[in-house]
């Protein structure tokens, strides 16, 4: 078209917002829009409308793009409610039946009511915006793959048409230099980390029977706050031997540098663990890294014990636990059954707001909520099985005795795992108490006039003591260094636990504390923060775990014992001073 005698219509009689990008020709009863970018012509008359300018500007490559939005003004968006977008071919890579046309999408824009949008105040970053691509895709897990899913793409490229769009190499290169990055900060803070560190150990096993390695530091900060990190996620060999999971642990140590800060292992509660932390323990004893010679090194799952004891529980009245599932089953049959037992319920007078279920065989904390429910019916199916004929199952009272006496056991164990894992500050300090109690009751449950219960009891307990006997010296350690209970806790519970030779043991976790304060006192740069033992009643940085305010509150007993007994003796260190101090009342949160 000759444009020698065309007229330029002003911008200020055209209303749309893409005029900023485009002059308007006119040349007798024809407009042309010229864009101002690239030059190339389109369409200006009034009857053709804006979208096909809008859909040009997003896809002008000379042309700054900075976003659909900027292209709405408040005036257009009033106006008008969708935006069309122009067909894109996704790649040359990709075959032509994953180009799509979306053409007239609807934009929902009410949320962009009265706002208007600065072309000129940000520039597209094309590194930035791939980086945060590979952090979203490790935050949220999602599959490396999904950069090639076509609806991806699609997004996109229609969001910020000028991001080149990443192959699965690419993005996956990008999650390993990211990695990489946050691997460096992490040793960098490690190496500057003045305490020490604590590494849990947990074996994973995952679909196809492939196995893995999770090794985790927790550690204070030097701003006195409790952090958890994953060093490592390594697979191991299905086969593989307890030296082979020993080095591999070692191999993590030495690559962190962190086997000279190390405190303490924290494994579960097997054999193997068992001889990989002596393996360990033997390895960075050598160089002298273990505090009080190791015997604070080696930690165990008290989770993963309190859950194998349940297990076991269970399994000795496995078959009286598979009655109650069948009359369960019987009692859920039918709509007729179901109702029949409700009303023998209002009869014998049970208004329980549980409801009967089966539970699944795997998981053992909901046999016990089975069991629990079960229970509470007793009369009812007693009474069921007066009067329906049907009703062919019959538990002894010997049978129900058994199992309400095993049922209690496992309460105790759902009790005392669920105050560890709802605790924000999971330190080894609020254990403590409540092992105790786990020890002292199963010393009671043996003494059960059942023979069948005591020796199931014995059983129970052997397998807690194990447990107790690698590990009650660290949860003492850490419960005198609470200011709630310091020495005292000690004072209450081993007379009860270890009778005429509980002088002896309490002796032996004050020197084992002692000696921990001087090896810190020396060893540490945390002895030159002047931070101390610096726990004072009425100190507004004191941070402790709240005491539990169920009614079932096992410590009500140690505070008569306070009140019965005096304060210690003299004062030679600060350890000792704090000793002398008195006790953070437990009920202050």
């Amino acid at each position: 078209m000759d444009m020698s005698d065309a007229v330029i219509v002003k911008s200020s009689r055209l209303k749309s917002v893409v005029w900023n990008d485009f002059d308007r020709i006119k040349k007798g009863d024809t407009c042309v829009a010229i864009c101002r970018h690239c030059k190339k012509k389109l369409s200006g008359s009034s009857s053709s409308g804006t979208s096909h300018l809008r859909n040009h500007l997003i896809r002008c490559q000379r042309r700054s793009n900075h976003g659909v939005a900027q292209f709405i003004t408040s005036r257009e968006k009033r106006k008008e409610g969708t935006l069309a977008i122009a067909n894109f071919n996704l790649g040359q890579d990709q075959s032509r039946d994953e180009t799509l046309s979306l053409v007239n999408i609807k934009f929902e824009q009410t949320q962009l009511k009265d706002e208007s949008v600065n072309a000129g105040t940000s520039t597209f970053d094309q590194r930035r915006s791939r980086f945060d691509l590979a952090r979203m895709i490790i935050l949220h897990g999602y599959p490396l793959d999904m950069v090639e899913h076509v609806g991806f793409r699609v997004f996109v490229k229609n969001l910020q048409p000028l991001f080149e769009l990443v192959t699965l190499n690419r993005v996956e290169a990008d999650c390993i230099e990211i990695y990489e990055k946050e691997r460096k900060k992490m040793n960098e803070m490690l190496d500057k980390l003045p305490g020490k560190i604590s590494l849990s150990v947990d074996e994973w096993t995952a679909g196809g029977n492939a196995e893995y390695l999770c090794l985790t530091a927790n550690y204070i900060d030097e701003s006195w706050q409790l952090r958890k990190k994953i060093l490592n996620f390594i697979r191991v060999d299905r086969f593989h031997t307890e030296d082979m999971l020993s080095e591999a642990v070692m191999t993590c140590l030495m690559d962190w540098d962190i086997d000279r800060k190390l405190f303490s292992l924290i494994l579960d509660s097997c054999s193997t663990s068992d001889n990989i932390a002596i393996r360990i323990s033997e390895r960075l004893s050598q160089n002298r890294f273990l505090y009080c010679n190791g015997q604070l090194f080696d930690i165990r799952c008290v989770i993963n014990v309190l859950n194998i004891m349940a297990q076991h529980a269970l399994g000795a009245v496995s078959e009286i636990a598979e009655k109650i599932r069948e009359i369960v089953r019987y009692t859920k049959s039918s709509q007729t059954v179901q109702a029949k037992f409700n009303d023998m319920a209002k009869e014998v007078g049970i208004l329980s707001q549980k409801c009967l279920f089966l539970d699944n065989p795997l998981q053992w904390n909901t046999t016990y909520s089975m069991l629990e429910a079960a229970l509470e019916f007793k009369d009812v199916f007693i009474l069921l099985q007066e009067n329906d004929t049907s009703y062919r199952i019959c538990l002894s009272d010997v049978e129900w005795e058994r199992i309400s006496t095993v049922n209690s056991y496992l309460k105790l164990f759902v009790d005392v795992i669920e105050i560890f894992t709802r605790s924000k500050f999971p330190t080894a300090n609020i254990y403590f108490p409540e092992l105790c109690d786990v020890k002292l009751n199963l010393n009671e449950w043996c003494k059960n006039s059942d023979e069948y219960i005591s020796s199931l009891a014995l059983r129970l307990r052997s397998k807690f003591d194990e447990y107790w006997e690698k590990c009650s010296l660290g949860l003492a350690v850490a419960a005198m260094l609470d200011p709630r209970f310091k020495m005292k806790l000690l004072d209450y519970y081993y007379p009860q636990i270890y009778g005429s030779m509980s002088p002896g043991r309490i002796e032996e976790v004050f020197e084992g504390v002692k000696a921990l304060y001087d090896e810190h006192s020396i060893g540490s740069p945390l002895a030159s923060h002047d931070q101390g033992l610096a726990w004072q009643v009425g100190s507004g940085t004191l941070c402790l775990p709240s005491s539990t305010k169920d009614s079932r509150d096992r410590l009500m007993g140690f505070d008569k014992f306070l009140h019965e007994t005096s304060q210690g003796e003299g004062v030679k260190s600060d350890l000792e001073k704090y000793l002398e101090e008195p006790l953070f009342p437990r009920n202050v949160e």
